[in-house]
């Protein structure tokens, strides 16, 4: 199951272009979930240790809702809005929330595959920078971090949306990028699915 994660407290242009990654790796075969933040309780980690020494997050909110789909995934995406240069407060809320997960089982996320998608209302609006967050937690809980490669994606998908969902749904470049990015993340995908 490959798991779709939008950071965006808005129903507008980043869970749009999350459904739409999720719709082209429906048709390449693979099953798919759909989480979205918007309106969900999903508090920030208090770094309290309570998972360290009970192997349970202590905070009981929506994250309740979010831990099994994490674990049972084989593959994650997660998008992101652009905040200020890097991504929104609620995937950073997750991101840390899933020191629980670790707590548990410290290989929670070893060999999953993860890409990144970030939707920036400005051209250059530090899509790159969100995205390397995003990448930066897949390498810290030992997921394979994967982008598009060279030549329109090199570290995952990226929009502009002027601030807009139609900018989104107009930016041909973005989706170029996004095509890319879901190519390569279903073909390692593919690639361990064949080697287990």
């Amino acid at each position: 199951m490959i798991l779709g994660i939008s950071g965006s407290p808005r129903k507008q242009a980043t869970e749009y272009v999350l459904r739409e990654s999720l719709n082209m790796l429906e048709e390449k075969g693979f099953e798919t979930e759909f989480f979205g933040l918007r309106g969900k309780n999903i508090s920030p980690c208090r770094h309290c240790d309570y998972c360290i020494r009970k192997k349970e997050c202590i905070v009981k909110d929506d994250m309740q809702d979010l831990y099994p789909l994490i674990t049972a995934a084989n593959g994650i995406v997660m998008a992101t809005p652009v905040y200020n240069g890097g991504l929104s407060a609620q995937l950073k809320a997750v991101m840390d929330r899933c020191r629980a997960l670790g707590a548990i089982n410290f290989d929670f996320m070893r060999y999953k595959v993860g890409m990144a998608i970030s939707v920036g209302g400005d051209r250059i609006g530090g899509q790159e920078l969100a995205i390397q967050q995003i990448l930066t937690f897949y390498i810290l809980t030992g997921a394979i971090p994967v982008s598009g490669g060279a030549y329109g994606a090199n570290l995952g998908a990226n929009f502009w949306s002027q601030d807009t969902l139609k900018g989104v749904k107009e930016d041909d470049q973005g989706f170029r990028s996004l095509r890319k990015t879901v190519k390569r993340f279903a073909a390692f995908i593919e690639n361990f699915e064949m080697k287990k």
